[in-house]
């Protein structure tokens, strides 16, 4: 792979704009901006959940949506540029599947926590939220947004949820629910 930054600090931004990927200059606190920074947090808040031990079938489902979510941030990088496509959705929908389909009918509401890792997917989910929400209100601001985007950050905080309910199966620990 070639060398694609060579300069960290370049103070280009130090008047408050900053530089999108075909270019152009946007303030820093443009709603464009604001989702792709809620994307490379929940990016990093998932890299943070991977540094726990996770059943392999997990890590590598979360290998995979880092990945994605990298493609989605040059995606919101780049106007008009498109990187997700229904397969990405269709991903986190299988994954969904398979990993839903291990677990016991939810008969409760769910507080996050249980295990350490479990925890933390529950703070991805929140941070996903987060993320669907600051591209929801870039897509109203226009030009609108790709529609497998949406989709695809809502499908992730669901399995965000799915996945820290497996966590806590996995480590033999039962979900803490609502009201105990």
């Amino acid at each position: 792979m070639a060398t694609r930054l060579s300069v960290i600090t370049t103070r280009t931004g130090d008047k408050g704009t900053t530089g999108l990927g075909d270019g152009s200059r946007i303030d820093k606190d443009a709603p464009r901006i604001a989702a792709m920074g809620d994307v490379d947090e929940l990016n990093s808040t998932l890299g943070l959940l991977r540094t726990e031990a996770l059943p392999p079938a997990i890590d590598t489902v979360l290998a995979r949506v880092q990945n994605d979510l990298f493609d989605l941030g040059a995606e919101l990088c780049i106007p008009g540029h498109a990187a997700l496509s229904k397969n990405h959705v269709l991903f986190l929908e299988e994954a969904l599947a398979e990993h839903n389909a291990a677990l016991g009918k939810l008969q409760e509401f769910i507080l996050p926590g249980g295990t350490r890792a479990a925890a933390l997917a529950h703070i991805a989910r929140t941070v996903c939220r987060r993320a669907e929400r600051s591209v929801i209100t870039l897509d109203k601001a226009g030009p609108s947004v790709n529609a497998p985007v949406k989709q695809y950050l809502n499908r992730l905080s669901d399995l965000c949820f799915v996945l820290a309910r497996a966590l806590n199966r996995a480590a033999g620990q039962q979900d803490v629910l609502w009201g105990r």
